[in-house]
């Protein structure tokens, strides 16, 4: 057939030529940072059908945290778009498995679409080798999710092996920051031994204003200057001095299945407010955690948003049916009256408890934050609207802007958790008594629910 990389009139901007020169490089990791709509995932694509149509019956994976989001920014975005643009009339030629989510090449190679969220998914993706990986929005993967994906960088071929990733920078804590740019383990702190296998390559719209709407620019402009730093600029944020929660200290304990579970109980920070329509209010913090048989606690679920209080009463009471919860938990000071006058209200079957904490929200988390230092506590997924709340809390305050309703709901939650288990003989060591017919919980109940 004719080879469709070069019967196509498709050209590249001058930044993603230069980008394209650095995936050319000797360096077996390559990430494309920098802001929105920068065209870094329609390279990194266009790459794989390149690398996958130069060699014969070789493996590709693109690879996202969520399957939901591989397939819809990846399979149904930007697939088309590439192989519209770059190679008319490839599409024709291959098969895609909706099944699998296996695109197969004419020359039977194959790019697969994965999504980390599920561990059966995983399973089957490990296994396979692959000549090539792709951590599309790495910032969203855990790092440990990244280690176990390297571990199938390994088929045998005549392609150099490459991992290739891509973001807009989140902040100097994250593990992308420290891998590439300080070339030290995220973890360990260790240097890494070949610093010249991590380049990067900023990549911003301005670089691709020719392919974008004509206001685009005008509207990153626009945002708070926090997200116009990351989605225009390209910025990395800085760590937030004297912060009580890191990126990377969450990610390190991030998990991607639970164990059985002593208690769960749905935590709510309610704003008074009047709903979604009411932009002056600030959101409904609502969230489920659970305290699992081996001592630990596990934050399951974030359903925060701007809700009336018929919207959100009817969301608690589902994520407490939903979780087989014990209680629905808020703090007497803040709120616990009206989450008790609306489940009242509306006769929902729920037990309700009152937790109190310190007053002052830096003061309260703070104690919380140490659990997550002792490694007491785990993420069942990525939260990224409460993880960012969270590492804007500092010493001396929040912060961020807005009110961080979903932390407080964190807060109250396991605060009422841990507090059961603490009390008994004064101690710092956590004691719990398992309680019996309980039901495991797997990522994979949690996949479509987590945000």
């Amino acid at each position: 057939m004719d080879n469709p990389v070069l019967t196509t009139e498709f050209k590249l901007t001058q930044a993603q030529e230069s980008a394209m020169r650095v995936l050319g490089t000797d360096a077996r990791h390559v990430c494309l940072e920098g802001g929105s709509r920068s065209g870094k995932t329609f390279l990194f694509v266009r790459a794989l059908i390149v690398r996958g149509l130069k060699e014969p019956r070789t493996r590709h994976a693109a690879l996202r945290f969520r399957q939901n989001a591989a397939i819809a920014n990846l399979v149904k975005q930007t697939l088309p778009d590439v192989m519209e643009k770059a190679f008319p009339g490839l599409m024709e030629q291959c098969n895609y498995n909706g099944e699998f989510n296996v695109l197969t090449l004419p020359n039977k190679s194959e790019i697969w679409f994965i999504g980390l969220d599920d561990k059966d998914r995983v399973e089957k993706a490990l296994g396979s080798e692959y000549s090539t990986l792709y951590f599309n929005e790495c910032s969203q993967i855990p790092w440990y999710s990244r280690n176990v994906m390297m571990s199938r960088l390994a088929q045998k071929s005549n392609l150099t092996l490459k991992a290739y990733y891509d973001l807009n920078p989140d902040n100097t804590a994250s593990w992308v920051y420290k891998l590439f740019h300080l070339k030290k383990d995220p973890v360990s702190g260790v240097s890494t031994a070949k610093p010249e296998m991590y380049s990067t390559y900023k990549l911003n719209p301005q670089d691709n204003r020719e392919n974008l709407a004509d206001d685009y620019i005008q509207t990153l402009e626009e945002l708070p200057e926090r997200e116009r730093r990351r989605f225009l600029l390209g910025l990395y944020g800085d760590a937030t001095d004297g912060a009580l929660w890191t990126h990377n200290l969450i990610s390190i304990h991030r998990v991607s299945e639970t164990p059985a579970m002593q208690r769960v109980v749905v935590a709510v920070d309610p704003s008074g407010g009047a709903g979604g329509d009411d932009s002056s209010n600030d959101e409904v913090g609502i969230g489920v955690c659970g305290l699992g048989v081996d001592g630990l606690g596990y934050i399951i679920e974030d359903l925060s948003g701007k809700y009336h209080p018929r919207e959100w009463s009817g969301i608690v009471s589902s994520a407490y049916e939903r979780n087989g919860a014990d209680s629905v938990v808020a703090e007497g000071n803040y709120g616990g009256a009206m989450v008790e006058a609306v489940i009242e209200t509306d006769d929902l079957p729920m037990a309700f408890k009152m937790v109190t904490a310190t007053r002052g929200k830096h003061i309260r988390a703070e104690p919380i934050a140490a659990l997550y230092e002792k490694g007491k506590v785990k993420h069942a997924g990525v939260f990224p609207e409460l993880e960012n709340q969270m590492v804007d809390f500092t010493l001396s305050g929040y912060k961020g802007t807005g009110s961080p309703d979903r932390v407080d709901w964190l807060v109250w939650g396991l605060t009422a958790l841990f507090k059961d288990i603490t009390k008994a003989k004064g101690s710092a060591e956590f004691q719990h008594t398992p309680r019996v017919n309980f039901q495991k919980r797997s990522m994979t109940q949690y996949a479509k629910r987590l945000r």
